[in-house]
This record gives structure tokens, sequence and C-alpha cells, in this order.
């Protein structure tokens, strides 16, 4: 069964709610104080089945200048909107303001009720009230919607009316089931024996019975107890359905209106926002840089900040783009719609899209620049804007859940894009577990970092193998996340550009050489070693007797640690590796005819001392030759 929803919009006492009485039978007027004032207050809801078996769902608006605000989340999901006239009293300021308002939100389609006929005797004058209508409407989606005459009393036009919106509703298209479910909260209750009970108007997203929830921004999880459209249990609901939603384990008191029922991890709350905005023509006043707003999206209403980003003053009828500020955190995505009233007098005087829903606050001299950013922003393509938010991330990089809420892009449409940006190696994904990714501009950037920090190495470390990867990871920590340094580095090791042995890294072009001085020092060196046998001595004690620098003796030194010629066992403790392995050896035949050792049969085997006995066993215990039990060692199996 197709679903479209209808709502209302128009001046109070205009006639709305009883209109939607006599077409449905329904008094969407539920509140006490609503039935003794003779007005609405809040949203109602009703339902009507077209003669084709379309579903409408039907949202009654407050016509108060009072209750706007609840007129806007009314508005919310609309394809079809209904303002209401009052014959005998012709066009108000609230029939403007919502007329403002469905513009702004860009309501496509729309029918045009007169109502109340039965109380003008004179045809001229719902002539004139016609004229004046259609004066009214000039220039808005409603230029050329039907004009159709009724009275909720008699009946009068009201088959005339089905009949209208029935063409209409005919040329709604389906809503997108893809993506994420999201319906914004516009009531709360509890039912006794039931729980908590919310209802909205689903924008997009499939939700099921059992399925989990989440609430924004609050981020508490619950399930779809059950479900019901227009007031009839259901398996599942879609987008552009009137749906109530029994939520598990949630108090009514940890939801409120404004919130956000959604999938679970599709979208992330955040306090700033860029938009392009604009200003109604009719707009009493201009809007100045830093002005507060009262800014609304969905079924929310919040007190934020607007900052320009071009020009610091707005006059009526000018568009422009903005960064705006909020008290508290809202779950949007790129592509949903606002309303921007002032916050004093509190009067409609714009609204837009936003374009970024988590972006970097701007500084006043990037703001230029960010207004370019989003420019280019409006009139990307998909893959465009996708490959424009990765390559913005720079060296945070962007996750997939990130890529979802600012480029409104969920499930295989998403995915596909990312997948063909990566075949083409325009972006790259750092972490297959986090789907972080970064752009190829970036990567390259980093690479160039990297070489430069290597080669900066290589020319004050001439003697060294290489920089440990530890050490370059930690000095671009403060920039970079170890994820995406380590991601970039094995990139240059997969071209040949570097070479990583074991945790050293070197530039390929890279290689130790000595001279012939250096030469004849490391050959002293390696023979007072090899001479030294189990006992050797630390390098404090032989570099004075080196003739030569300490700088240069250390240097050298660290070349025959990395080219294996001495090896460390232990901080100062240095063998020769010819001594080592004839060592090595010695207890390895050792243990395969008595099956341990002891410290001190270990120390007379080696003919040392126990200053060099202990440290030479915990070496084998590491390098796994031997295994410590107790006090004595074995051979590993």
């Amino acid at each position: 069964m197709r679903q479209v929803i209808l709502g209302t919009a128009g001046h109070i006492d205009h006639g709305k709610t009883s209109l939607i009485k006599a077409l449905t039978g329904i008094d969407t007027d539920r509140l006490k104080e609503e039935k003794e004032r003779g007005i609405t207050i809040e949203l109602g809801f009703a339902h009507f089945t077209l003669p084709d078996g379309t579903r409408l769902g039907i949202v009654d608006v407050p016509g108060h200048e009072r209750f706007v605000h609840h007129m806007v989340a009314g508005a919310t999901g609309m394809d079809i909107v209904a303002l209401v006239v009052a014959a005998d009293e012709g066009v108000m300021p609230q029939t403007r303001e919502h007329l403002d308002i469905c513009k702004i939100l860009r309501i496509p389609r729309g029918i045009i009720v007169l109502t109340k006929i039965d109380l003008v005797e004179d045809p001229a004058w719902i002539e004139l009230v016609e004229e004046d209508l259609r004066e009214a409407v000039q220039g808005t989606f409603l230029e050329n919607a039907p004009i159709v005459r009724v009275s909720s009393k008699t009946g009068e036009g009201m088959d005339e009316l089905v009949k209208k919106l029935s063409e209409i509703a005919q040329i709604v298209p389906e809503r997108d089931r893809a993506g994420p479910f999201r319906l914004p909260i516009d009531r709360v209750f509890t039912i006794k024996g039931f729980g908590t009970i919310v209802t909205g108007t689903s924008t997009s997203g499939i939700v099921r019975l059992g399925d989990p929830l989440m609430i924004y921004p609050s981020g508490h999880l619950t399930r779809a107890r059950s479900l019901q459209v227009h007031g009839e249990a259901v398996e599942e609901a879609g987008p552009g359905q009137r749906v109530a939603i029994n939520l598990q384990g949630l108090e009514k008191d940890e939801i409120q209106r404004g919130d956000v029922v959604a999938t679970p991890e599709s979208l992330i709350p955040s306090k700033t926002l860029d938009v392009y905005a604009e200003l109604l023509p009719n707009s009493p006043y201009s809007l100045k840089h830093g002005s507060l707003v009262r800014f609304h999206t969905g079924t929310s209403e919040h007190i934020g900040r607007i900052f320009m980003l071009e020009n610091l003053e707005i006059m009526p009828g000018d568009s422009f783009f903005a960064q705006i500020h909020l008290e508290h955190p809202i779950p949007v995505i790129r592509g949903d719609r606002f309303v921007a009233r002032y916050y004093s007098p509190v009067i409609t005087v714009g609204g837009g899209i936003i374009v970024d829903p988590l972006p970097k606050r701007h500084r006043r001299r990037m703001r230029q620049e960010a207004a370019a950013m989003l420019k280019s922003l409006m009139g990307a393509s998909d893959e465009e804007t996708l490959l424009r938010h990765v390559i913005n991330s720079k060296e945070r990089g962007i996750s997939f859940g990130e890529l979802q809420v600012k480029t409104g892009l969920y499930g295989k449409r998403l995915e596909t894009i990312l997948g063909n940006l990566e075949k083409r190696e325009s972006i790259f994904n750092v972490d297959k577990d986090l789907k972080l990714y970064i752009s190829k501009e970036f990567s390259e950037e980093l690479e160039k970092s990297i070489l430069s920090r290597l080669e900066e190495y290589h020319r004050e470390n001439p003697l060294k193998q290489g920089m440990s990867k530890e050490l370059l990871i930690s000095q671009f920590a403060k920039d970079y996340s170890q994820k995406v340094m380590t991601f970039v580095l094995n990139r240059l090791i997969e071209k040949g550009i570097v070479l990583a042995r074991q945790e050293i890294i070197a530039l390929s072009t890279h290689s130790v050489r000595l001279n012939e001085r250096e030469k004849k020092i490391a050959s002293v060196i390696e023979k007072i070693y090899f001479d030294a046998g189990s006992q050797p001595p630390s390098f404090k004690e032989i570099a004075p007797t080196l003739n030569t620098s300490i700088d240069v003796a250390e240097r050298i030194f660290s070349w025959m640690i990395d080219e294996g010629l001495l090896v460390r066992v232990k901080e100062e403790l240095v063998f020769h590796k010819e001594i080592l392995e004839k060592l090595k050896d010695q207890l390895v035949s050792f243990l395969k005819t008595r099956g341990e050792v002891s410290p001190s049969q270990f120390k007379e085997l080696a003919g040392t001392t126990r200053k060099y006995a202990v440290p030479l066993l915990e070496y084998f215990d590491r390098e796994k030759i031997t295994l410590r039990v107790g006090d004595v060692r074995r051979l590993r199996e």
C-alpha cells in the first residue's frame, strides 16, 4: 500500500482541524486544553484512505504564532501540504509564515484549501480572496496549485478535495528505502502495560520488529518491541510513514521530542554545522555575524549562534554560507533542511540546507576558504563529495561512519564509491576494521616527510644501518596516528623505496661504508673483544685507548653491533659474535649430555665469572635456546 504524508498549514482558526475531521472522522485535538480553548496547541495526527487505496497520513499543525515551532516540527516529512485559508478572513500573518516555512523546507507540492465557504454569502468576496491567495503564493511551489473551496460544516467541496488529493498523491515518488532508519520524534508517551511509545514520520530506511535502535543524541540503546502505522500493528515500517514504536527498556524521561530514533551507529551528533541558507525576502531584519537564532531541524529546536563565512551582514533576500554553533549536539546528515527564526522577536527569517554536519570550527582567516569549499560541495557529484571530504581530513583521516553523515550516502551506494576510489588509488583504507580512509594527496605528503626524516637521520648517523621503526613513528606521533603512519610506511616498503630489517628502517639507497681510518679502529675493537673471550670489557673501558673521539668511537661501535660483529647481551655487556657462538655450542652440547645446567656449572663451562655467566644465561633464555626451570636451565624443545 502506498503511503503519502499530507500536512496542514495556515493561520489560527482557519479550520484546519475541522477540515481533517470532516475528511477522516478523526478529531486531532486530543488535549483537554485544546478542547476548552478551541485551538490546536500540539501536533495532531489522522489518516485516510484515498479511492485508489493510497494511505494518506495527515499531520495537523497549530496555527497560532506562539506554536510555530510545533508547526515546523510537523512539517518534517511532508509529501504534500494543504495550505488552509478561511474564506471569511483570507490571507493572514500565519498563512504567510507557514508558507515561508514550507518553502524553506522544500516541500515539493501542495494544494490550497479555501475553508468556511458556508460563512460567505457574496461570491465576489471569495473571488477576491482567491486573487489575494494567488498573489501570496506567486513564485512558490503552490503557484499553480489547485484551489478547492470547501465547507467542513456542510460537506460542500469535500468530494472535489478528495479527487484533487488523489491526483497529487499519484505523482508523489516512492521514497528510497536504502540507508539507515531515521525517525525524528514528535511525541513521547507511555501506555500502561506497554511502556514508552514514540511517534514520528520516518524519513529513511526500514525498521522491523525486534530491530536494535538508538536514541540520538543521548546514545541510549533500545529495540523495537512493537510497531504501528496509523494505529495498525505491522511487522515493518518504511520511509514516509507515520510510525509509532514501542521501545524496549527505556523510560519516558530518557527521551524527548526532537530526539531521533535511528539505526545504531548511523548518526554522529554535532554542535557545529556548515550550512547554505537564504534570508527571506520579506524578513523585516538583516542577519548579522554572530547573531543568536532559533534553529529548527526535524522535530527539534535549539539555540545557536550564526557566523557568516563571507559578508558579515546578510540582507533580506540574500543567500549565504555560514557556520552555526549550537548549545547542544544534534544528529543530522548532509542534505537535511532547517528553518531559522530570530531569537527575539521570534519570527521566521530564513533557512536552508546542511552542507557539512561535522565541520571543523573555522578561524577568521580561514572563513573565505571554508565558503569556497562549501560552494564546491554544493554542486559536486556523490563521488566528488566523498573524495573532497577524504582529502580535507588530511592527517586525521576520516572514518566510514563520518563519511556516511558528511555525504548522506549509506549502504551499497557508499561502499561502491569507496571501492571505485580505492581501485584508482585516489584514497586508501588504512584500517580494515575501523574503515579509516586517507587521500592519495595526503599519503604522498606524508611519504615525503618520512623520506626527508630518514635522509636527515642517515646524514647524522652515517654508520647506523637505519632508524628504529618505533623511533620514527614516535617522531610523527604528535601529528599522525600510528595506524596512518604504519600504513604509509608499509607502502614505502612495498614500493622498495624504504627497506625494513626487522625493526630497523632505512632508505633503500643508504649503505654504511667505513673509511680507512674507521676500518682500522673497527679492527682494533674487534680484536679486543675476540681476545677477551668470555670476559669482555665495557665500551667505556676501551674507548680511551682507541685514539679517536668518543663520538666517532661510539658510531663505529654501534655499527659493529648493527652489522652483527658484536652482540649486545645486556646493556653495557657486549661479546664478539664468534665467542658467543662458541659459548652457545658448548652450552647446547652440555645440556644434551647432562639435561640441565646450573649457573655455577655454566660459569665453569664458559671459563668466566658470575658477573658474565648470569647475563649470558638470561640472553640464551631470551633467544629461546634454554628454558629456566627453578634455578637450572634446560634445552628448549
